[in-house]
């Protein structure tokens, strides 16, 4: 697409905003239901588009795509008179008599720049946050996913006029036009580059932005955990979508005294979730590029493959693999993985683990398998992460009732339900102030009387 025609969608969009019909909420609880009704009649098209683009079976795009969509337009649809309510309060005893006011409003329009390792659920979902607060908003997905982007494109289009929802096809052409544009709120999923990117264009033209960046999530097991729970739940976060998942757990770091027990246990787990020839498994997904094949392929240290290393380059498809004693130098521990490789790493002393843990760049997600309230509390409270689950993985994303978002080089901005709308929402401070009585002690000419007043009201 041009960047001529990008600059009259923008155009266009703005105008559309400005007559005010995306203030009302009814209108934006109509759009919501169209988005619905418009998905469920293209659900199929969804399922066969990320089976092509990732080779994902349709239980895991139903679990991890389409249902959480559907489950937060779901959520906007039961909460948004609430999210969209004036919130009043009583004014201080200073500024009598008045009421302080706090009037959630849409930013305009934004744009919604998505990736392509989840490419319906990440393009959707933030939409919907945007579409509930009452936005118009330009959707750009990902060019590494064509097939989900076109389903994409085909499910905006059956439900919104372009002036109020877009669709913008293509690939860095196009990202750079959509970037020179100026919204009044961008939303980005991505790396950590391109985040970056996006960043220097947002500073430039002063416009918001939240960043869902990546990482190397960190998962620790404790010598008190339950080693058979924690290796299942370590294989299902880690390995699902093939390892391509943002919060996946991208390392273990276990004690030293249950690190073998631990690795024999995920070994079993992936062979009883994936069978024991995962590549021949038509549930077992792919890579999505070559580009992203061969950069996987060359952080697997053969030395130190206790399970899998094998692949199909013609199939894009890397079996789910486990590295031991790897160490905080390798090769593989310099990047974020993002793919089905699991290198463990041992310690000896859990304090100066997670002192180690906290030097490093803030990660999107942080696990902790452990019995020990106190060693969970110790990683919780001293550690820096964007999300966290105790004795589990992933699942803190799966939820419309907490926000989900990075901290630091993971990303800044929190979406999901209630915080997925203030994200979209710029919250107006208003005083409300009555006129049946003025008090005198602001206004000129001042004494030591009104001084006292003044000092008395403001304490």
């Amino acid at each position: 697409m041009r960047s001529e025609e990008i600059s009259s969608i923008v155009r266009k969009q703005k105008e559309f905003f400005a007559l005010g019909k995306t203030h009302k909420t009814q209108y934006r609880i109509d759009a919501l239901k169209r988005l619905r009704a418009s998905i469920l009649r293209h659900e199929q098209e969804v399922y066969d588009a990320l089976k092509k683009d990732l080779g994902k079976s349709k239980s895991e795009s139903y679990m991890c795509e389409v249902g959480l969509v559907l489950s937060e337009i779901g959520y906007m649809l039961k909460n948004i008179k609430k999210f969209s309510a004036d919130r009043k309060q009583l004014a201080d005893i200073a500024q009598f008599p008045a009421t302080y006011v706090i009037k959630p409003s849409p930013y305009g329009t934004v744009l919604i720049m998505s990736p392509w390792n989840y490419p319906f659920l990440l393009s959707i979902e933030p939409f919907v946050d945007a579409l509930a607060a009452g936005n118009t908003a330009v959707i750009k997905p990902s060019a590494y996913s064509p097939n989900v982007s076109a389903v994409i494109k085909s499910i905006i289009d059956d439900s919104f006029a372009p002036e109020y929802a877009s669709v913008v096809l293509g690939g860095r052409e196009e990202s750079k036009s959509l970037l020179d544009e100026k919204f009044d709120y961008m939303f980005f999923t991505g790396s950590q580059a391109v985040g970056k990117e996006v960043l220097r264009h947002a500073a430039e033209n002063i416009i918001p932005v939240s960043l869902e960046l990546g990482g190397k999530s960190p998962c620790i097991v404790d010598d008190t955990a339950k080693i058979e729970l924690a290796a299942k739940r370590i294989v299902f976060g880690k390995f699902i979508n093939c390892g391509q998942t943002c919060v996946a757990p991208d390392y273990i770091l276990c004690d030293e005294k249950i690190a073998d027990k631990l690795v024999d246990e995920i070994i079993r787990q992936i062979k009883a979730q994936y069978g024991d020839c995962p590549l021949d498994n038509p549930n077992y997904g792919k890579i999505v590029n070559n580009k992203h094949f061969e950069r996987l392929l060359s952080l697997i240290d053969a030395n130190k493959v206790v399970f899998g290393g094998n692949s199909q380059s013609d199939k894009l498809r890397i079996e789910p693999t486990v590295m031991k004693n790897v160490e905080w130098t390798d090769s593989i521990m310099q990047e974020e993985i993002f793919g089905p490789i699991l290198p463990v790493l041992a310690y000896r002393d859990f304090k100066s683990a997670v002192e180690y843990l906290n030097r490093l760049p803030h990660p999107l997600a942080l696990y902790i398998f452990s019995e020990d309230k106190n060693a969970i509390g110790h990683v919780t409270e001293r550690c820096s992460f964007g999300g966290a689950c105790t004795n589990d993985t992933i699942m803190h994303v799966g939820t419309s009732k907490m926000g989900f978002g990075g901290v630091g080089s993971s990303g800044m901005g929190t979406y999901h339900g209630k915080a997925g709308f203030e994200t979209f929402s710029h919250k107006k401070s208003i005083v409300r102030k009555g006129t049946w009585l003025d008090v005198n002690i602001r206004y000129s000419p001042y004494s030591k009387k009104k001084d006292k007043l003044i000092s008395m009201f403001l304490k």
